[in-house]
């Protein structure tokens, strides 16, 4: 039998895609073509109003081992980094929530893709590490940023000069996962906390995105009224104030 050859499995249940990261022989590690794929998945998920919530993992018992280096030798693997670097800011531009589901290793790419979803539910086997420095490569800009301010100047330094994986715990007290649990029990509490998410306005999920996501630097007064505008002409708050005095559950129709 022939190894399964490295890609990306889109699947659409209810109301959750979920994206898996399937390269089996390098430990789910990601090959230029997966990396041009990434964004057109994501295009097709942000463009189907049925999609509410992304959920973003690996096959079997590992996420992403990083970038698969095998073809990098003759360019140092500057294309594979510009292009892992296009597929993380689509994923972290993607406007609905994005959960990425974290089993055993959690290296290099896969933890760029980590850091550029929302929120990040892990395994109890599950490591973190940003390994650059093993192999002499510039982190990006932007990843830098991303992850310094997910978990601080000083864990972000600590990942980024040592290149030292940490586990699942550390990560939590950093800041780098926002839950642990047992591997038996994980998917379990995915599918619930998704079932969560899609119930909730998706309106308010974009606008706090975008408002996050600008970080320090002010949101433009013209992106604040569109959002405005939405909110308006959305007609979400009359239904969730009705909603909550009428002791139901709210039936939230924005789509964006």
């Amino acid at each position: 039998m022939e190894p399964a050859q490295p890609a990306l499995h889109l699947d659409i249940s209810d109301t959750t895609a979920t994206i898996r990261i399937a390269n089996p022989a390098r430990r789910n590690a990601m090959t230029e073509r997966m990396w041009r794929e990434l964004p057109r998945l994501l295009r097709r998920c942000a463009d189907d109003p049925g999609v509410r919530v992304l959920v973003l993992t690996g096959e079997g018992d590992t996420f992403c081992a990083g970038a698969d280096i095998s073809g990098m030798r003759e360019d140092g693997g500057d294309a594979s980094r510009r292009l892992a670097a296009e597929a993380e800011e689509a994923l972290a531009a993607f406007p609905k929530p994005v959960l990425a589901v974290v089993r055993g290793h959690c290296v290099g790419g896969g933890c760029q893709l980590a850091v550029a979803s929302d929120l990040r539910f892990a395994a109890e086997d599950a490591s973190f590490g940003v390994t650059p420095a093993r192999l002499g490569i510039v982190y990006p800009a932007s990843s830098t940023r991303r992850l310094a301010g997910l978990v601080g100047p000083a864990t972000a330094k600590y990942l980024l000069f040592s290149a030292e994986l940490i586990d699942a715990q550390r990560a939590l007290r950093t800041g780098l996962v926002d839950e642990v649990w047992p591997a038996s029990e994980l998917d379990g509490r995915v599918a619930e906390f998704a079932r969560t998410l899609a119930s909730r306005s998706l309106l308010t999920q974009a606008a706090a995105k975008e408002f996050v996501g600008a970080g320090a630097g002010a949101v433009a007064d013209e992106r604040v009224a569109h959002w405005a505008r939405c909110a308006r002409r959305s007609g979400e708050a009359v239904e969730g104030v009705a909603a909550f005095l009428e002791r139901r559950v709210p039936r939230f129709g924005w789509r964006g």
